[in-house]
Formats: C-alpha cells, sequence, structure tokens
C-alpha cells in the first residue's frame, strides 16, 4: 500500500493525504479527550449552583466511566469492518451529542445522562483512534518505527485528558456563562472536527462477506495468571489515582486548603495527566523492568506527599506529589499494558488488552464513588489517607510482581 492508495468515499470533500491524515485524526483525538475532563473544575459551580453533596459529583463523574466501559465493550472494536474513519465520526458526534446535553438539560439527571453519553464518545474514540494512527502513519512512512505512532497516540489521548481541566478553569476563572460557553466552544470544535476527518483516508478494506455483530471477547490468558493480574491491579489503582484527581481535586481544594481558585482546580488536575503524559514519553525508550522500578518508586513517593501535603494543608506539596504519583501511574500503565501483551496468547492479545482497558476503567470509577460517599460521614483527610496507603499498597505490589515476570519472560 502507498500513500496514493485510493480510499473508500463516503465524503465529498477532498481527500488528503496519509501523513495529513495521521495529524488530523491526532487533533481530533486530543480535542475529544480534552472535552471529556473540561468539566473537572465546574463541578463546584454546579455544586453551588444546585446545592447537591459532593457524592453526587462522584456519581456524575462515574456516569462517565461507565459510558467508556459499556461502548468499550459493544463497540470499541467495530471499526474494525466498518472502518476506522466512520467510528471516528460517530465518536465525534456523540461527544457533540453530550455537549448538547449539558447545555439544553443542566439540572442533575441530565449531567449524569451527558457524561454517560460524553464516556460513550471516549470508548469508541480510543481503540478507532490509536489503531487508526498506526494504520495511517505505516502508510506514509512504512520504515518508520511503528512506536512513533504508538506515542503519538498515547500523548494525544494523555496529552487531551491533561488539557481538559486546564482549559475548563481558564473558561471558569476568566469569561462569562462558565457553565455553558465552554460546551458552546466545544460543540463548535467538535461539529467542525467531524466534517474534517471525512478528508481523512480509510485504512481499513470494506469486507466481502457480511459481518455477524458480536461485542468484544475478553479474555484473561490461562498461564502467567498472577502476571495478568497484577497487571490489572495496577490499571485499576492508576486510574483510580487519576479519577480521585479528574472528580475530587475542586472539592478536596475547598474543603482542606480552602482554595476555590476555579484555575487551580483544572491546573491540579493538569499537572498529574501531564506528568503521565511526559514520564510516559521520557521513560519509553528504557527497559521495561526499569519502567516498572520508576513506576513503583514516583507512585509511592508521590503519594506520600499527596497525603503529607493533605495534612500539613501544603498546597505545593499537595500538588508536587500529585505529579511525581501521575509521573509514576502513567508510566505504570504503560507498564500494564505491556506486561498484558506479553503474557497474553497470540490469538487472544486484543481480547486481553480489552479486558485490561475494562479494568482499569472500572478503577476510574469504583474507587470514586467510594470516596463520594465515605466524604458524607467523615472529614476529607480521613477520607483521603485511606485511600492513598491502599493505592500506595496496589501500585507498588503489582509493579513488583510484574518486574518479577518480566525477568523470566
Amino acid at each position: 500500500m502507498t500513500d496514493t492508495t485510493p480510499v473508500r468515499r463516503w465524503s465529498a470533500l477532498p481527500p488528503v493525504r496519509h501523513g495529513a491524515g495521521f495529524w488530523i485524526v491526532t487533533a481530533v483525538f486530543l480535542t475529544v479527550m480534552a472535552y471529556s475532563t473540561v468539566p473537572t473544575p465546574l463541578y463546584p459551580l454546579y455544586e453551588e449552583r444546585d446545592g447537591f453533596p459532593v457524592s453526587t459529583i462522584t456519581v456524575i463523574f462515574a456516569a462517565y466511566a461507565v459510558g467508556v466501559v459499556i461502548s468499550l465493550y459493544f463497540l470499541g472494536h467495530v471499526s474494525d469492518w466498518l472502518g476506522r474513519r466512520r467510528m471516528l465520526v460517530v465518536a465525534v458526534l456523540v461527544s457533540a451529542l453530550s455537549a448538547v446535553l449539558f447545555l439544553l438539560w443542566p439540572e442533575v439527571p441530565g449531567l449524569i445522562v451527558a457524561r454517560l453519553v460524553n464516556g460513550a464518545s471516549i470508548g469508541i474514540l480510543t481503540a478507532t483512534a490509536t489503531a487508526h494512527l498506526g494504520e495511517l502513519r505505516s502508510v506514509a512512512k512504512p520504515d518508520e518505527n511503528r512506536i512513533i505512532a504508538a506515542s503519538v497516540a498515547g500523548a494525544a489521548n494523555l496529552g487531551g485528558l491533561a488539557l481538559g481541566p486546564l482549559i475548563g478553569g481558564l473558561f471558569a476563572e476568566f469569561l462569562p456563562a462558565p457553565l455553558v460557553l465552554p460546551n458552546v466552544v466545544f460543540l463548535v470544535l467538535l461539529l467542525a472536527a467531524a466534517i474534517i476527518l471525512m478528508c481523512v483516508p480509510e485504512t481499513v478494506d470494506a469486507p466481502t462477506a457480511p459481518v455477524t455483530y458480536r461485542p468484544q471477547r475478553l479474555s484473561a490468558p490461562r498461564g502467567s495468571r498472577s502476571a495478568f493480574v497484577a497487571a490489572g491491579f495496577a490499571a485499576f489503582a492508576g486510574f483510580a489515582v487519576f479519577g480521585l484527581f479528574t472528580s475530587l481535586a475542586p472539592t478536596f481544594l475547598s474543603l482542606s486548603f480552602h482554595e476555590n481558585d476555579h484555575l487551580l482546580a483544572g491546573a491540579t488536575a493538569f499537572v498529574v495527566f501531564a506528568a503521565a503524559a511526559v514520564g510516559q514519553v521520557v521513560f519509553g525508550p528504557l527497559r521495561v523492568r526499569t519502567q516498572l522500578a520508576i513506576a513503583a518508586a514516583a507512585c509511592a513517593v508521590g503519594l506520600a506527599a499527596v497525603a503529607a501535603g493533605a495534612v500539613a494543608a501544603e498546597l505545593v506539596i499537595f500538588i508536587a506529589g500529585g505529579a511525581i504519583a501521575g509521573l509514576g501511574v502513567g508510566v505504570l500503565f504503560k507498564g500494564a499494558i505491556a506486561t498484558a501483551a506479553r503474557v497474553a496468547e497470540p490469538e487472544r492479545k486484543g481480547e486481553t488488552l480489552a479486558l485490561i482497558f475494562l479494568i482499569a476503567y472500572a478503577g476510574l470509577a469504583i474507587p470514586v464513588l467510594v470516596v463520594g460517599v465515605s466524604l458524607l460521614f467523615a472529614p476529607p483527610i480521613a477520607v483521603l489517607l485511606p485511600f492513598i496507603a491502599l493505592a500506595v499498597i496496589a501500585t507498588v505490589s503489582a509493579a513488583i510482581v510484574m518486574r518479577r515476570q518480566e525477568r523470566s519472560l
């Protein structure tokens, strides 16, 4: 296949070359992921407007993770026969639908539905965009190491998650109508992205025979169960840390540090995700065993600093700890994916990776719900410290087990 390969067309727009298509998909990937975390610094504004408890914020946030899990299971793989570009357009339009819901139904039930729909768009997007980027790059630069495309996909994923809270904080702090304007702006951006995507080359050939739909198969490897379980724990615990900063960071800043600056709330979440993205890029060339050692140390030190900052009411230590922990979680999750891929049976590698992602997004939802409910009955510090202790145990022990397993592979 060459860069001039004809593509399946369902648009009147002129097609672009595979190299340009690669960067278009990257930009769209980044934009949709960013919109998914824009609400992070806005949750306190909804809470103040409607007077609902902290536990409601966690339910709204958890709806997002539930949407991701459901769509990953039912739709994350259908681009293999329906086409990458087509499913990317669907994902973007579903995200645009969530923006419409935020605008037209701003009450709590509407927020839950909007976040569920937004999560569904992410479940479709992540696997599809990652696969599409790899395929576009392999055509545009056939001699290039495939790790380049994977690194760009990872940077777009985590980079978007990092930018979203910062953008939301800027809207909340400096612009009018912070519960309306961000959704209007991203609605326009998403609709434009859906149109531009129609110019991108398709990289999946239409099947010659009808395809019978089935949900995504999930598979744990029969051998090396201990390594897979450790990878699952790492993914679950790592995303639990992400979930804490994405959903409840503004609440902890307000209750523990008496800081109500929306830009600060967004910047705190930004630092965690940005550190995760940087960690994956900086330490990516190292051996997996070395990466896992760094991840274990960073998770332990970073989470301990978060706890120390919360107890001492030192905001700088709290945020610095979040950055170090974020770096560790980013490297750890990359190691978890690498471990799962290594121990998976060759014919079921996709099914095993799908299961790891589902476990990760369960970690995004369940612990945050527990923390949110616990805040109804206990002060923030009494809730945060046990959470951190469990997260340290899970991340460090998982990294150690995966590191030992790596030695034997």
